[in-house]
């Protein structure tokens, strides 16, 4: 390739990088290690203590698909020990990184996830195509307390606004309720080798061949990374106010920051040096509760300008 073409390609993967509060723009274009400046405290409010997370579930989702993201979100702050590399571990990362350091904001350095009640909608009650604003009304739906987080997952047959086109979860507040919600769809059967990648081919970038989910659902297994990815952003960066990297309006949090880094040895097209499970032949980085494995991604480390990966 010439040089020129060449310089053309670089321009155009990081323009292509997430650019709106929260989102989760997971474009293997995208995939490009953090830009040299500093992921800073704003000193706003960040979410602490006991999280109170609340779950609706917007359209049919099976019992296993449920289960293997609620088991995500029991091994964010599981009291049994899982083998480490731990999602318990990856978890604490933020603590350490950003809770730590989050000035004199009152409460805990930690962020201890409760999971309290989970509401379904299996007939799409407000159609099969959201807005952002419906994002936010059914996200109120789950009851989100205050300094918790409402959780809105769709299935793969809800489009959602901007869906696949520049996002694939995001993020956002309630200042009234004091709360969070994050959204994060299900990409199977719209954009997976978007928002699933890296357990699917690619829609553009490097071709390699996709991995094994290590929950044998691309879908689900694509929906935990951008659940991981958002529930950073929530935490740290609540209210628009907390950590974050750039332009308020289009910031780079925790985990957007090291977008498509999993593993040390990343690079654009390769997700890192993942652990591989004999057995199965599937990818991951993080074991679970109930022997779940699961793949989240790479934490910034405001310290060192860095990815923080735990393999």
């Amino acid at each position: 390739m010439a040089k020129s073409q060449l310089l053309l390609l670089v321009v155009v993967l990081v323009s292509l990088v997430h650019f709106s509060t929260g989102y989760s723009g997971r474009k293997l274009s995208a995939l490009v290690q953090p830009q040299p400046n500093l992921l800073t405290y704003h000193n706003g409010q960040v979410l602490r203590g006991d999280i109170p997370v609340s779950i609706l579930w917007y359209g049919q989702f099976t019992p296993t698909q449920k289960s293997i993201i609620s088991d995500f979100l029991l091994s964010l702050t599981s009291t049994t020990q899982s083998p480490n590399p731990s999602v318990s571990q990856w978890w604490s990362s933020i603590e350490q990184l950003y809770l730590s350091k989050a000035g004199k904001s009152g409460g805990p350095n930690t962020a201890h996830v409760v999971l309290t009640n989970q509401v379904s909608d299996e007939g799409c009650s407000s159609g099969k195509y959201l807005t952002m604003g419906q994002i936010s009304e059914l996200a109120a739906k789950a009851q989100p307390k205050k300094g918790g987080v409402g959780l809105v997952f769709t299935a793969q047959d809800v489009a959602v606004e901007g869906f696949c086109m520049s996002r694939c979860g995001v993020h956002g507040s309630d200042r009234r309720t004091g709360s969070a919600y994050v959204w994060v769809g299900n990409s199977a059967t719209q954009c997976p080798g978007q928002c699933a990648w890296p357990f699917h081919q690619p829609i553009y970038g490097p071709q390699t061949p996709p991995l094994t989910a290590p929950n044998g659902d691309v879908g689900v297994d694509g929906m935990v990374i951008n659940l991981a990815s958002m529930m950073a952003g929530a935490v740290t960066n609540p209210f628009g106010d907390g950590f974050f990297q750039g332009p308020k309006e289009a910031p780079l949090e925790a985990a957007t920051a090291c977008a498509g880094v999993y593993a040390k040895g990343a690079y654009p097209g390769y997700a890192g040096n993942l652990l591989v499970d004999p057995t199965t032949g599937a990818s991951y980085n993080a074991n679970g509760v109930h022997g779940r494995k699961y793949l989240v991604p790479a934490l910034f480390d405001p310290s060192t300008s860095t990815c923080s990966t735990l393999v």
